[in-house]
């Protein structure tokens, strides 16, 4: 009998994409949940749902853009009703360090009912590879608000290790992982990384929330530059100015630095310019 699959939801997002690549290559049955995936998983279409939890065993759970959005913790809680219903034994939910929004949804998928584990993440190193900040490291700047509040930003791929160690491996259910990367810095210092992978300058610039909002908007729209500057205002505050251990905690290994993933993305050609 054919072991039943793990789903995937937002499998063609940055962690999604990762984590049901790392499933496929361990041998595990996955099955990619997202608008245009065989079985189509749509947040926006919750008839779309039953069809992807169908004969589920796990699934991993990440909302874009982001739990702070305006009714996300209310459709997160119906599909956890949805996913008890059809038998799903254990969800593991992407969540954000010091969001209110996000610690909300937590308390959602803790009384589902349901087996879990909560990886709640820092900033995501690859933003300044594949998200919204690309373009400015293509031209050489870094324009971020928050002043000098320092952020143990985090390479993706070891979320993707510790979802996966998470849905594939004993020992995980009920806890917390609170993953970072294993240094603080600030944006200056990460700027100044970049430009040590690149071979090329990228300088940081201070900015406002204001502005940093309409920066986002133009790359991605209003739709996006308001929950990243939401979460902005709320996170980029000293709260989340502190390493943890949950890499640690949760597969045995330091996080990777920051360096190791801007000497990798730059190699693998992130940030080349098209000719």
């Amino acid at each position: 009998m054919q072991e039943s699959p793990i789903l995937v939801i937002g499998a063609t997002g940055k962690t999604g994409a990762r984590i049901a690549a790392k499933l496929e290559a361990k041998g595990h049955p996955t099955r990619r949940g997202s608008r245009t995936s065989a079985t189509p998983f749509d947040w926006e279409e919750p008839e779309t749902w039953a069809a992807a939890l169908k004969g589920a065993r796990s699934a991993y759970i990440t909302y874009f853009p982001d739990l702070a959005f305006p009714g996300a913790v209310e459709k997160l809680d119906s599909l956890c009703g949805v996913a008890k219903f059809a038998g799903l034994d254990h969800l593991v939910l992407l969540s954000g360090r010091g969001e209110h929004h996000a610690r909300l949804g937590e308390d959602v998928v803790r009384n589902s009912g349901v087996d879990f584990t909560i990886v709640r993440s820092a900033w995501f190193a690859q933003n300044f590879s594949e998200g919204y900040l690309r373009d400015p490291i293509l031209a050489g700047v870094l324009p971020m608000p928050g002043g000098e509040i320092a952020e143990p930003i985090i390479d993706i791929d070891d979320i993707a290790d510790v979802a996966v160690a998470a849905l594939t491996e004993e020992g995980h259910k009920g806890l917390l992982y609170e993953v970072t990367g294993p240094r603080l810095m600030t944006f200056a210092e990460m700027a100044s990384e970049l430009s040590s992978a690149n071979g090329r300058e990228v300088r940081h610039i201070p900015i406002s929330f204001e502005d940093f909002h309409a920066n986002i908007a133009q790359a991605g729209g209003d739709f996006v530059a308001d929950v990243f500057t939401a979460i902005a205002r709320e996170t980029l505050d000293g709260r989340n100015a502190h390493v943890t251990d949950g890499v640690q905690r949760a597969l045995g290994r330091p996080p990777r630095d920051f360096a190791d993933f801007a000497r990798t993305a730059a190699k693998a050609g992130n940030w080349q310019v098209a000719a």
